[in-house]
């Protein structure tokens, strides 16, 4: 996420900074004020309402009636046809470090700046990754894999360019990964998933846009084959019996979503309002996070840490900040008025 040169970087260290490390910061700012307004992550801070999950949810294994619920709901949300594509997972995450695994010993191309586990996880397993800045250059590798919409820029990806790049890597038995983990806010035409390229595998996360991260739940559409390959890597009972009925319930719930996507645009509005008049110029992000660039962005994040608001740092980037949005009014008026002191 912090290099945007054409590189290979085998001598990364393994430690990759996060948002949401509120017991780090708490450490580090003892004397803030509690509680912590978290805003260094994209997850939607007004969550889907939990529904009555039945006491048997939590007592027996997950059954597979559960899970076939769960990827029906799933591909008729993405859009993506048959249930038996879609493959569920106890997150996004788990994903990333599977996939390393179903590939021998590849070149492995990382569209940067963008989420460094991808880099990390496909490194760790012996592959030789290169992060390049240049979309065409993802067409010489192997494996390629880009974030769309992505983390933290923003940067969205036409359709058409990634389908052509399917091709490319299809001819020479390659792979294209797209994390859409921030897609569900955009238009369905924007995604792959309705409309697979051969030789590809989406991902989306469940836990952002509705805003249970905690229920750890995340999914990948692919070709059967792969599919399969996923599920038999995952093993049985993946995913716990209670994240399969929020999952299900949430994921057919249309009206909450449309409401849920016109009001963080709204929000997003308000907060590149106050971002700008704070004297951070909003260079990127997506309708649940806001990146910004600021000569001081040291000093702005440090003095909003010091009023208990943690904000998304980039050690190789110091003038960029990621500002979460926040919830409820309060905390909107507590942003406020820290971000005019440290402006």
């Amino acid at each position: 996420m912090d290099d945007t040169a054409t590189s290979t970087r085998a001598d990364q260290p393994e430690a990759i900074l996060h948002g949401g490390d509120l017991d780090a910061i708490s450490r580090r700012y003892p004397d803030a004020p509690r509680p912590w307004l978290d805003l260094s992550t994209g997850i939607n801070p007004i969550p889907y309402p939990l529904p009555t999950i039945p006491p048997s949810n939590w007592e027996r294994l997950p059954a597979k009636s559960d899970e076939h619920a769960l990827n029906a709901a799933a591909a008729a949300r993405y859009g993506a046809g048959a249930p038996d594509s879609i493959v569920a997972a106890p997150g996004t995450q788990a994903l990333l470090q599977l996939l390393p695994r179903l590939r021998p010993r590849s070149r492995v191309a990382v569209l940067t700046p963008t989420y460094e586990e991808h880099a990390l996880c496909w490194r760790r397993c012996g592959h030789r990754v290169d992060l390049v800045d240049a979309f065409d250059a993802l067409a010489d590798a192997e494996v390629a894999v880009v974030v769309n919409p992505n983390n933290p820029t923003g940067r969205l990806l036409p359709r058409e360019a990634l389908v052509g790049l399917a091709a490319r890597l299809r001819r020479r038995d390659g792979l294209l990964i797209v994390d859409e983990a921030f897609m569900d806010l955009y238009p369905a035409d924007a995604s792959l998933a309705a409309d697979l390229p051969p030789a590809t595998i989406v991902l989306r996360s469940f836990g952002k846009v509705y805003g249970l991260a905690g229920a750890r739940l995340g999914f990948a559409i692919s070709s059967a084959d792969i599919a399969r390959q996923l599920r038999d890597e995952l093993g049985p009972w993946a995913v716990s019996g209670p994240a399969l009925a929020i999952g299900t319930a949430a994921l057919a719930d249309d009206d909450w979503l449309q409401q849920t996507r016109a009001r963080l645009a709204k929000d997003c509005l308000r907060m590149d309002a106050l971002l700008d008049k704070a004297g951070c110029r909003v260079m990127g992000g997506t309708s649940l996070f806001r990146l910004v660039t600021a000569v001081n962005a040291a000093e702005i994040a440090d003095r909003l840490a010091r009023h208990g608001i943690h904000v998304r740092r980039f050690p190789a980037q110091p003038s960029w900040l990621r500002f979460g949005l926040p919830g409820q009014e309060p905390d909107w008026q507590r942003l406020a008025q820290a971000l005019g002191q440290a402006s």
